[in-house]
């Protein structure tokens, strides 16, 4: 599969656990099964981190929950996704203060198929790069951007970007909305 912006965004679907507050949060009521056609008619942004109980990928994911209110504002979902497990994500959540309160879902790849659909998988570590992917209402990839493990992404950058994709306008290098477009 190619994957290329313009295009069908690939399949997502399995186990997540849902957000809200952890500690309210059980076996029983903390895993739901998502799929990429639960989100049409919304944006979504959908990023993979490389693993569960690491150093920079709590930092990413803590922070698109403080921006996760803007995010639903501009009728856009945040899905994160690694191949660990939902019982390990769950294990996480429930123990790392800055993801207890976490408002959006976190995907389990174990099968590592979604990581591989989205050409984000490492075969040698058996985990997926930090991919960040913006689908469109209509399920079309409208942004992608891979990175290496050791880099956190700038959320604040990814929320300039859905603004500037939902414009419809061409905008010039380092736009904000409220500036002028080039159309």
């Amino acid at each position: 599969m190619s994957l290329l912006v313009g295009k069908k965004a690939p399949d997502f679907r399995g186990k997540a656990v849902v957000g809200g507050n952890a500690d309210s949060l059980t076996p029983d009521n903390a895993f739901v099964d998502i799929a990429i056609e639960d989100y049409q008619g919304k944006w979504v942004v959908f990023f993979f981190y490389p693993e569960d109980f690491t150093f920079v990928c709590p930092t990413e994911i803590e922070d698109f929950g403080i921006h996760y209110e803007k995010f639903k504002e501009l009728n856009c979902e945040v899905i994160a996704c690694s191949t660990d497990s939902h019982h390990s994500h769950f294990a996480w959540r429930s123990s790392h203060p800055s993801l207890k309160n976490l408002p959006y879902p976190m995907l389990a790849d174990f099968t590592h198929k979604t990581a591989t659909n989205y050409e984000v998988l490492k075969e040698e570590t058996g985990y997926a790069l930090r991919g960040l992917y913006i689908i469109t209402p209509d399920g079309m990839l409208a942004y992608s951007v891979i990175q290496t493990e050791d880099v956190g992404r700038n959320t604040l950058e990814v929320l300039r970007v859905l603004e500037a994709l939902q414009s419809g306008k061409k905008t010039p290098c380092n736009w904000n909305p409220g500036e002028k477009t080039l159309n």
